[in-house]
């Protein structure tokens, strides 16, 4: 079993609000998770509503859940059964204890928007990514394995690169197939699997909905749409520019990276490092990979943005504290990093007192005053160190 670091984070915010969330994609661990926190409470109920048992017994859910009133209620997949956020937030308000319902999802498009609005003020949301070097043991081995595989917990610890292949190839024909019609998207599979192809091919790129769209034979707004379908299941990441207030000519589309690593390499059939590493988009998936995990490892009050000018000013991410620059980091699949022109020119642009380069190398050390080259397994820590 390995923890999850936001286990504690649930944990805490069952005693702070009646409602927590747990959001995330399919097969990411969210019931591992949910069962993790159950063995804690001295009485809950677990119900998967992607079983029909479990689903029959909503059939009247006022009636149901005023029976378990004392329980720690978890509801497993509650984008099956939308219409309950409107009875949970009626239950609650008729009592206000904290710690009544946990729910899990693997989003939808609506699935967000209809929480806030029904349970705004009685829920707190979190969101549960695929494994961080956090919870894994620093070794470049496994930080290796990680990148390769992804942080899928059924494909990072799967007994074989083929098992852990043929994992990831049945999820994406899995979430094509039956996941997006359950959300009730209507697009054919093949034409979503396309331009999931497509975003592949263009992964840590800036975002150009009329390239795409022209390469599919759809318009730009399709496209758009398919992106934010893509995004709000947790397959994609749109991460957006950073606008100072300087006068610089700012590129302001987003950059688009498909979240896990593991599955960026299926879709390019990519079965060893030896490949990964000969494959054109090598560079690009290191990049998506450690970009991750830092957007991920970043305290929560940090946000992270890239930054670009037309000038050649260039930072891969700008972690932002409020509307200040704190630190400007860049990330480079070499053992011998040397950051361009451009990223000093950013860091003076954003008046960044420091920057990093994030490389898969194993020893730390400076080559400028106010920059180190760092290794990604001793990122968490430094980032710990400064922030």
């Amino acid at each position: 079993m390995i923890k999850r670091i936001i286990q504690t984070e649930v944990e805490k915010s069952l005693k702070s609000f009646p409602v927590v969330g747990i959001l995330g994609p399919r097969q990411v661990g969210k019931t591992t998770l949910a069962r993790e926190v159950q063995k804690k409470i001295s009485s809950s109920l677990y119900l998967d509503l992607e079983l029909p048992s479990d689903l029959n017994k909503l059939t009247e859910p006022e009636l149901f859940f005023s029976e378990q009133k004392n329980k720690l209620i978890i509801i497993d997949e509650i984008q099956q059964k939308p219409e309950l956020f409107s009875v949970l937030r009626a239950l609650v308000d008729q009592e206000k204890r904290n710690g009544r319902f946990l729910i899990l999802g693997s989003s939808s498009p609506n699935l967000l928007k209809r929480s806030a609005e029904s349970l705004a003020g009685r829920i707190i949301v979190h969101n549960l990514p695929a494994f961080l070097i956090t919870e894994l043991s620093h070794d470049k081995k496994v930080i290796d394995k990680l990148w390769m595989r992804g942080g899928f917990p059924d494909s990072f610890l799967a007994k074989s690169e083929r098992v852990s292949i043929d994992w990831r190839e049945s999820f994406i024909r899995t979430y094509l197939e039956r996941d997006i019609p359950n959300f009730g998207i209507r697009i054919p599979s093949l034409q979503l699997r396309r331009f999931w192809m497509m975003l592949a091919h263009t992964h840590g790129s800036l975002w150009n909905a009329s390239k795409i769209a022209a390469a599919l034979g759809i318009s730009p707004p399709t496209a758009k749409y398919y992106l934010d379908i893509l995004e709000e299941t947790f397959i994609v990441r749109q991460l957006l520019p950073f606008y100072p207030n300087i006068k610089k000519r700012i590129v302001k589309s987003p950059k688009v990276y498909l979240r896990d690593s593991g599955l960026l390499h299926s879709l390019f059939t990519i079965g060893s490092k030896e490949e990964l590493l000969g494959h054109p988009s090598a560079g690009h998936s290191w990049e998506g990979f450690v970009i991750e995990q830092i957007i991920n490892i970043l305290p929560k009050e940090f946000h992270s943005y890239f930054y670009r000018t037309s000038a050649g000013a260039e930072v891969d991410v700008v972690a932002v504290k409020g509307d200040k620059p704190v630190l400007c980091m860049e990330v480079k699949l070499s053992l011998s990093p040397s950051p361009t022109q451009g990223f000093f020119n950013a860091m003076d642009d954003l008046q960044c007192k420091e920057g990093i380069i994030v490389y898969p190398g194993e020893q730390s050390y400076p080559i400028k005053h106010n920059v180190k080259v760092i290794p990604l397994m001793e990122l968490p820590a430094f980032l710990d160190s400064i922030l």
